[in-house]
């Protein structure tokens, strides 16, 4: 029932000072910080946070096609390997420019819970109250796609049990994981 779900400030969000703001949305629910630091992704860390496998090639390629075919645009790109090589590009990319938060946040089906305090990943979809609704709402596929460069929305957060262990051994050692307890902890263990 416990989750462990990590989280990454993007510089854009340290750049514009939105460090407290953003931890106070997870704190406020409950969620507990077992880990956090600055860090800056060198190209070895960042290939590997956004690794290319069959299945996320697949998955980005669609959920970008049905944005295009949403927006009545025209989606140029037909094979979704290639595709995705050019977004983890844009990613890495985009990682390294400046310092990140990262974080490790715990708690009852905390992955579910953090992805919805941070919104939809294009921005302009977020939902007024998440982190991206409320701090990234110029952003866009559209602009991003005239850009060639990915999203800025401020935040990464894992979307799954599985990516969330990959993730956290990629940013965090186990001596840097700390255990404690809190009042709300009462409740679910």
């Amino acid at each position: 029932m416990i989750e462990r779900s990590l989280v990454l400030i993007k510089h854009d969000g340290v750049y514009r000072e939105l460090i407290g703001t953003i931890i106070n949305r997870f704190e406020r629910v409950g969620l507990k910080i077992t880990a956090m630091k600055i860090a800056m992704a060198n190209e070895k860390l960042a290939k590997e946070h956004y690794k290319v496998d069959e299945e996320w090639a697949r998955n980005v390629f669609e959920k970008t096609k049905k944005t295009y075919e949403t927006e009545r645009r025209k989606f140029e790109h037909r094979n979704h390997v290639e595709f995705g090589k050019m977004i983890q590009k844009w990613n890495v990319s985009f990682l390294k420019e400046g310092p990140v938060v990262a974080m490790i946040l715990e708690g009852p089906s905390a992955i579910e819970i953090v992805r919805k305090i941070v919104g939809n990943t294009e921005p302009k979809q977020a939902m007024p109250g998440t982190i991206r609704g409320d701090y990234a709402v110029l952003e866009s596929y559209k602009l991003a796609d005239t850009k060639s460069r990915v999203l800025r929305n401020l935040v990464h957060a894992s979307d799954s049990v599985k990516n969330a262990e990959k993730e956290i051994k990629l940013w965090f050692n186990e001596n840097e994981i700390y255990e404690y307890s809190k009042e709300l902890d009462k409740h679910f263990r």
